[in-house]
């Protein structure tokens, strides 16, 4: 069966998180696990998005050797780009995919995103929507797909808008969701517990 893969986007600067008083790599900052125990951000990220059975690849910086490691560690494939925003990490993402039949597009501090919520995107673009995204209580959330056809514009991307230029509200179908999906973690810890 032909299916999207999920690009994890972890080649960021972490700055609004040091701006905020956050020390260290916002995404090896410790969250607890489902039971409790203390793991790095990103982990808890990769987890839920490897046990949805779909295709991973995890875009970070050349000189980030401690989330190199984790990524060989969680046995996750990585592409790794001096990204100057997220629109660039997408690109280098979808260059690298450009056999995937569309993409799952999703930060790496969004530990809380299941792995269902990446099934039920697939599954919307498996079954022909071109744009998909996830939402809680009307707003817009994680993670955002894209049909295979939209491969060219997204290899395209720059700065750091991401892809939401791309996103066209006549099209794009919004699934309801649950309030993970809307939660990352740019503010050190005191957002740990909502």
């Amino acid at each position: 069966m032909q299916t999207p893969g999920i690009l994890i986007l972890a080649a960021g600067f972490g700055s609004r998180f040091r701006q905020a008083g956050g020390t260290g790599h916002k995404l090896l900052a410790p969250y607890p696990d489902d039971n409790g125990m203390p793991q790095p951000l990103l982990k808890l990220t990769l987890q839920q998005a490897q046990r949805s059975g779909l295709p991973l690849l995890l875009i970070i910086r050349p000189e980030d050797r401690a989330i190199q490691q984790l990524a060989q560690q969680c046995g996750v494939a990585t592409c790794t780009i001096a990204s100057a925003g997220s629109g660039e990490s997408i690109a280098a993402g979808v260059r690298a995919t450009a056999h995937w039949h569309g993409w799952l597009i999703v930060p790496g501090d969004m530990a809380w995103v299941r792995a269902e919520d990446h099934q039920c995107v697939a599954q919307a673009l498996r079954n022909g929507a071109p744009q998909v995204r996830l939402s809680w209580q009307n707003q817009p959330g994680h993670p955002v797909g894209f049909a295979a056809h939209y491969g060219a514009a997204l290899a395209q991307l720059q700065g750091d808008s991401g892809a939401r230029a791309l996103l066209d509200p006549a099209i794009l179908i919004t699934l309801p969701a649950h309030q993970g999906t809307i939660r990352d973690a740019d503010l050190p810890r005191s957002d740990a517990s909502r």
